[in-house]
């Protein structure tokens, strides 16, 4: 019969403590896989090399791990407490087991326990002890300059009560590295000892105020027999013994202020330093948040970990490691120590697999220290709920969200959305990203988003997942459509509420919408990434209708790219499934944009596709469509064409109620008007689409208006009432947030201003005007400017720059095809010709002026 092994409450060290489970798991006869599988039937996790890695080493194995192994080879439940008990008692007085990674010598109690004094006369204390129970000062410690000096400034002043320094942070971002640093550079200042704890507090059994009291008290010198055997005797005890001392309590990895207020030390000349993945709001004291690292820490933690020559050999993947690690501490250092374990790998081995978000977290793991594991110990002290929010959270695109696609994700309303977000940020899995001006935005860290996407694909069904998704594409939708029309910016009508599959309340609606365009701003990266999301996913007609909604504020915010290759791509995918009244909505869209960029030939083509798909579209849409292509034609001069257009669009617009089409209609017909110098027949329809934009309160129709009126004003010489004209025009569109508009309107302004004498404004106006023509593409505004510069050269009896600026203009107007204001940009020349002294020149230029004019109407 084989001699009984003796309990684990008899070891002194690490190194015995390891030998006896050793011994344990030779005694039970199974193999490392055995024990792995007997494990994962009782739902504990003892991987195979963790298991073979910590029974080969001289520290303490995680509380987990004894826990796990002890079980699975056959120990009872008295048995297993027997163990974790023991190992807690070693882990107080071993350095070693405190900072994994960073081991040191295992002490004798006797060099934590220096004697100070006497004995008190009643025998409960035998001496009065120093206990030194923080953890070995850590060697491998980079950055937290400014964090250190505030927490050592803090707990080195002289105050009337006990001190205490709340430091938080999230997993891995070195909370407990912080505090034993901080602890050892003011230890000093605590000559009656320093008290350390692992609490505990996202484990499976945290640590008990009961339990580390009596351990601190045995530590101040209380003698075995006389620790009270209730709470709140040794809270008595305890609070006694402070009382009169300076000593420095460190209480880490604190899962609450329950946790943790009977342990804080009430002595005047006292302090405690509590870490925590929690915020501790219920705690009062000074709060040190943590933050990840930045790049170049990251680095300086890299090299330290394997050297400069090696680190710089390769600096750009330590770059690239310290980025996929979004700077948390424990990532890095768990990428250095494989790196570090394994001289002979290149550093692009492992920046390639971090590189990998299959395979991210499970690279992120060395020995039995693991980012995945010391996520999850906080993922599984959450509530049911939080959990749910935090799975759901990491399906969105993007890492960058406001509360409502968490609403909609979860179908619930703001509030409970904001709530939830309330106790993800708490546990620091969630973080504030920024105040905007209608909502907070919140942030995911890349790692809680791999964590979080993990566990939805193993706890929530596909369908559900889908279903969340479909909810947020919706919201994404109603929200993108309702500002837009809040917005009246567009004339085009083509609403998408009706493809929207979930929506907020009105109450929420309306909080969030406040100013549209401020919404708009913050959430349209956001917006971009959910069409896309449900184009992969081929929900094609939402999400097309999304790509639609976003026109106008694409519009407003001057967003070319975006609304580019979103509804570029968009069309593909429309057309590609067959989803006509997406691809004709899209093509409308798209037609607007490359008239905007002056792209003709591109929009007249967008437009007629448009037309050609609308069979079951309502007269609004075609109204629409049908202006945008008579704008293109007048644009190139093709006058009859546009004005047929034109009023076909009025007609279908007033029979629909659509003020917006029919304002936008009846201004292009005045300008052809205007342009072929029927000056008082265009300013009565401008007047009326001055009053009909009032009356319905269209401010960007009331902005148009008041521009052709400028002009009108302006070619009947009346410069003042010009003037104002353009001043109202520009305030009402920047007001609006259009910068195009509110350009086109300045332009004018210069070139009046120039007319009126006011040469230095006028050219100040023109310069900025051409500068914003040029960020936005815009070459017919551009063109517009030069001519106007050159004017107002001309002015001033300058003919050099004139002549540069007019054949500027010239060129950008004949690349374009705008052939009316060819002509006008040529007679412009032939005076900046005929001021140089160049006649031969200046009557070329006359000349095609005639022939531009001509061609007008050619072929239309």
């Amino acid at each position: 019969m084989a001699t009984p092994l003796p309990g684990p409450s008899a070891v002194r060290t690490a190194v015995e403590f390891v030998a006896l489970l050793r011994a344990v798991k030779t005694r039970s006869g199974l193999s490392y896989r055995d024990l792995e599988r007997k494990a994962r039937k009782v739902g504990e996790s003892l991987p195979v090399s963790t298991a073979a890695s910590a029974l080969n080493r001289a520290s303490l194995p995680s509380e987990e791990l004894v826990v796990a192994l002890v079980r699975a080879c056959g120990g009872d439940a008295a048995t297993v407490k027997e163990w974790a008990e023991a190992r807690c008692v070693l882990a107080l007085r071993d350095d070693s087991a405190s900072l994994p990674g960073l081991s040191g010598q295992v002490p004798d109690r006797a060099d934590h326990l220096i004697e100070l004094g006497h004995e008190d006369q009643g025998g409960t204390i035998g001496r009065q002890l120093a206990p030194r129970l923080l953890p070995g000062n850590p060697s491998l410690f980079v950055g937290r300059e400014h964090e250190l000096s505030q927490a050592c400034r803090l707990l080195d002043q002289e105050v009337s009560g006990p001190v205490t320094l709340l430091v938080t942070g999230p997993a891995g971002v070195g909370k407990t590295a912080f505090a034993v640093r901080t602890g050892h550079l003011v230890a000093s200042r605590f000559p009656d000892g320093q008290l350390y704890v692992d609490l505990r507090g996202f484990g499976d059994e945290p640590a008990e105020p009961f339990t580390v009291l009596g351990t601190f008290l045995r530590a101040l010198g209380v003698r075995g027999g006389a620790v009270p055997p209730e709470l709140i005797g040794r809270i008595h005890l305890y609070r006694t013994l402070l009382a009169q001392r300076q000593v420095l309590v460190v209480l880490d990895n604190a899962a609450d202020a329950q946790q943790v207020r009977d342990l804080l030390p009430n002595g005047a000349r006292c302090a405690a330093v509590v870490t925590s993945r929690t915020m501790l709001a219920e705690l009062s004291g000074h709060r040190l948040p943590l933050g990840v690292l930045d790049s170049a820490t990251g680095i300086a933690l890299l090299r330290e970990m394997l050297g400069s020559e090696r680190t710089a050999a390769e600096s750009d993947w330590a770059r690239s490691i310290v980025d996929t690690c979004d700077g948390l501490p424990l990532a890095v250092w768990v990428a250095g120590a494989r790196l570090a374990a394994r001289p002979h790998w290149p550093l692009a081995k492992v920046a390639r697999a971090l590189a990998d978000e299959q395979r991210k977290l499970d690279e992120l793991a060395v020995g039995h220290i693991a980012v995945r594991a010391s996520l999850e110990l906080t993922y599984h002290g959450m509530a049911a709920t939080a959990r749910h929010a935090l799975r759901m959270l990491a399906l969105l695109p993007g890492p960058d969200f406001g509360a409502w696609a968490l609403a909609a994700l979860l179908d619930v309303g703001l509030s409970e959305a904001e709530n939830l977000l309330d106790d993800l940020i708490e546990v620091h899995l969630v973080g504030v990203g920024s105040v905007g001006g209608t909502e907070f935005r919140y942030q995911l860290h890349d790692l809680v988003r791999l964590l979080g996407r993990e566990r939805a694909g193993k706890e929530v069904d596909r369908q559900d997942r889908t279903a969340a998704l479909t909810r947020l594409l919706g919201a994404s939708l109603h929200l993108a459509d309702l500002a837009a029309d809040t917005l009246s910016v567009d004339f085009q009508g083509i609403s998408q509420a009706d493809l929207a599959a979930w929506r907020l309340s009105t109450t929420d609606t309306e909080q969030l919408l406040v100013d549209p365009l401020a919404w708009f701003n913050e959430e349209r990266q956001f917006l971009i990434d959910v069409a896309n999301q449900a184009l992969d996913r081929t929900e094609v007609a939402p999400a097309a209708g999304l790509a639609t909604a976003l026109t106008t504020l694409f519009q407003v915010g001057s967003h070319f790219d975006d609304w580019e290759r979103l509804q570029d791509r968009a069309l593909k995918a429309a057309l590609h499934v067959g989803d006509m009244r997406s691809a004709s909505q899209l093509h409308r869209c798209l037609g607007e944009l490359t008239t905007i960029l002056d792209r003709y030939p591109e929009a007249l083509g967008h437009f007629e596709q448009a037309l050609l798909f609308a069979e079951g579209q309502g007269p609004t849409y075609r109204a629409s469509a049908t202006a945008g292509l008579a704008y293109v034609h007048r644009l190139l001069g093709q006058y009859s064409l546009a004005v047929r257009h034109f009023e076909q669009a009025a007609e279908l617009a007033r029979a629909a109620g659509n003020v917006n089409c029919l304002v936008y209609a009846t201004n292009g017909v005045g300008v052809i008007g205007l342009e072929q110098g029927r000056v008082e027949a265009a300013m009565e329809r401008f007047t009326e689409c001055l009053r009909l934009s009032r009356g319905e309160g269209y401010r960007p129709g009331e902005a148009q208006a008041l521009r052709c009126l400028g002009q009108s004003h302006r070619a009947l010489g009346a410069h003042q009432p010009a003037a104002e004209a353009f001043r109202l025009a520009a305030s009402i569109s920047e007001d609006l947030g259009d910068r195009l508009s509110a350009t086109h309107a300045t332009c004018w302004l210069g070139d009046v201003l120039v007319r009126q004498g006011a040469h230095l404004e006028g050219r100040r106006l023109l310069a900025r005007s051409l500068w914003s023509y040029r960020e936005f593409g815009n070459q017919w505004g551009e063109a517009a400017t030069l001519y106007a510069l050159a004017e107002a050269q001309l002015a001033v009896g300058r003919p050099a720059p004139a002549l540069r600026r007019a054949e500027a203009a010239v060129t950008l107007w004949r690349q374009i095809g705008a052939r009316t204001w060819l002509a006008v940009g040529l007679d412009t020349l032939a005076k900046a010709h005929e001021l140089a002294g160049d006649q031969a020149a200046a009557t070329r230029a006359q000349n095609e002026a005639i022939k531009a004019r001509t061609a007008w109407d050619g072929g239309s």
